[in-house]
């Protein structure tokens, strides 16, 4: 069943931990700055939502927030192709096509001193 939790501390379990599952925590703000101070005060950066009716506003927030993928007045939409992972404490790495190629990729390099 999804679970709406409000008005709760950012300091608690559900504000500071991942959920895996069907929740979702909203709790007021009063500016941009104090949101994105607050958003990437955790450990984890998996993804993230913004729900705007300027995009102005989703772009900027977006730029800011320390996670992997954030979608834009949407959630869970998903290509194959297109980038995912997150920082911080939530993962290493990105998969996606070219993502993918690159972080299954051990490069070496050989350097040989040629006598003449």
């Amino acid at each position: 069943m999804p679970t709406v939790i409000t008005n709760i501390a950012d300091v608690s379990d559900c504000m500071q931990e991942e959920i895996f599952g069907p929740v979702v925590c909203i709790v007021p703000f009063e500016t941009e700055e104090e949101v994105i101070i607050r958003a990437n005060s955790v450990k984890y950066g998996l993804c993230a939502s913004v729900w705007s009716e300027n995009l102005a506003v989703t772009h900027r927030v977006a730029q800011q927030l320390e996670v992997g993928t954030v979608w834009c007045n949407c959630w869970l939409i998903r290509d194959l192709n297109m980038p995912f992972g997150g920082i911080k404490a939530s993962g290493v790495g990105f998969e996606g096509l070219k993502e993918s190629f690159e972080f299954y990729t051990n490069s070496k390099c050989i350097c040989v001193k040629i006598y003449e």
